[in-house]
C-alpha cells in the first residue's frame, strides 16, 4: 500500500531541500552551491576509490554542473570587477581539473578542486550579511543588558 521507507526518506529530503532553497537568502544559495559541489566531489572520490566508473562520472558531472550552471552563472562580471573576473577564471580552471580527474582517474585533482571550493566557501561564509546582522543584534543585546545591570546596581 505504501512505498518503502527509503523512497519516503528521499521524498522528505527533496521537499526539505526545496523548502530550504525557497527560504534561503541569495547569500545562502551560493553557500549551498559550494556545499553541493563539494559533496559531489567527495562522492566522486569514494566512487573512484571503489572502482565505480559510472557513479564516479555522474558525481563529477554533477560537480561540474553546479560550478558552471550555479556558481559561474551567478557571477556579474560587469559589477563584480576584478574579483568576478578572477572567480570566472577559477571556476573555469576547476571544471577543467574535474574533467581531467575523470579522464585520468586522478584522485589528487579531485582533492585540489575540493580544497579550492572549501577555501572559497570559508571566505563566502565570512562575509555573510545575515551573520553580521545577528552579531550586531547580539552585541546590542549584551550592551543593553550591561547598561541595565549597571542602572539596577
Amino acid at each position: 500500500m505504501f512505498g518503502s521507507n527509503r523512497s519516503a526518506a528521499k521524498a522528505y529530503a527533496r521537499v526539505g531541500l526545496e523548502t530550504g532553497v525557497t527560504a534561503a537568502s541569495p547569500h545562502k544559495l551560493i553557500a549551498m552551491l559550494f556545499e553541493g559541489a563539494m559533496i559531489a566531489i567527495l562522492r566522486a572520490q569514494n566512487h573512484m576509490q571503489a572502482g565505480q566508473i559510472v557513479e564516479k562520472g555522474q558525481a563529477i558531472s554533477k560537480a561540474i554542473s553546479i560550478i558552471d550552471s550555479g556558481l559561474h552563472a551567478s557571477l556579474n562580471l560587469k559589477a563584480g570587477g576584478e574579483v568576478a573576473e578572477n572567480l570566472d577564471a577559477l571556476y573555469g580552471y576547476m571544471t577543467q581539473q574535474l574533467a581531467q580527474a575523470h579522464l585520468k582517474n586522478d584522485l589528487a585533482l579531485l582533492q585540489e578542486v575540493h580544497g579550492l571550493l572549501s577555501q572559497l566557501k570559508s571566505a563566502w561564509d565570512a562575509i555573510d550579511p545575515q551573520a553580521a546582522a545577528r552579531a550586531e543584534v547580539s552585541a546590542g543585546q549584551a550592551a543593553s543588558g550591561q547598561v541595565f545591570a549597571s542602572v539596577k546596581a
